[in-house]
């Protein structure tokens, strides 16, 4: 099976339709799929609900698909980046479900799994609990939340080979790991494509049987909020 394509949007074809879920990997600015988002906001597609910790910041990475009006609804986390974000939430334009970020990442892992519902103490006695089942373990509150799954999943690592096994680097592994299992398609954008022997088996992140999409994208990196410090003498 080939998995490499030459660009995101090829990668993309036959996989996209209006009002699909999209998880898109990444944290801030930071290991976020640029390639794909682009293409994805190239090729038209709307009514949206998008699975991300945040929605990149206005005028870039998911924001770009805000602006165009694209998504319906945010799963996520964080919002704090965003103006045209705050702006379609308090005007009724855009639907949110807001997560506690570990929550959100458990979440995501689960539906990866397999996993449909699990318990956690993270939100009791708030509006994050209200409609959702309570249970008591060991004398302790705790809400059911549920597992999450997409028809696409797009997420950026630093090396792949050619079978789609994927290592991400530092940081910007973020939310990609999980991510990349929870898709019925995944699409993995990489700095670098290898040959299959070439990464260490005990430094893969995500397997290859995860990745159905692979392409070697060019990356901006913008950073989110630079803070630098006036150099000594």
């Amino acid at each position: 099976m080939n998995k490499i394509f030459p660009d995101a949007g090829t990668a993309l074809d036959g996989l996209l339709f209006d009002g699909m879920t999209i998880m898109a990997g990444g944290f801030g600015l930071c290991g976020i799929p640029e390639n794909a988002i682009d293409a994805i906001l190239e090729s038209g597609v709307k009514d949206l609900t998008i699975i991300s910790n945040n929605c990149g910041v206005d005028g870039f990475g998911l924001g770009k698909l805000l602006d165009a009006k694209r998504i319906r609804k945010m799963v996520s986390s964080y919002v704090g980046e965003n103006k045209e974000f705050e702006r379609q939430f308090l005007s009724g334009e855009l639907e949110l479900e807001f997560n506690p970020q570990g929550t959100l990442a458990e979440r995501i892992r689960a539906g990866g799994a397999g996993i449909p519902g699990f318990y956690v103490k993270t939100g009791v006695g708030t509006v994050i609990a209200e409609g959702k089942d309570h249970r008591e373990f060991d004398g302790e509150t705790y809400i059911m939340e549920t597992g999450l799954k997409a028809d696409l999943s797009i997420v950026k690592a630093w090396k792949g080979d050619t079978q789609g096994n994927l290592i991400y680097r530092k940081t910007a592994r973020n939310f990609n790991p999980m991510m990349a299992t929870a898709g019925k398609v995944t699409l993995a954008e990489v700095e670098e494509i290898v040959e299959v022997g070439s990464l260490d088996p005990d430094n893969i992140h995500t397997p290859g049987i995860f990745v159905q999409r692979l392409i070697q994208g060019e990356f901006e990196k913008r950073i989110e909020q630079r803070t630098t410090r006036a150099r000594e003498g």
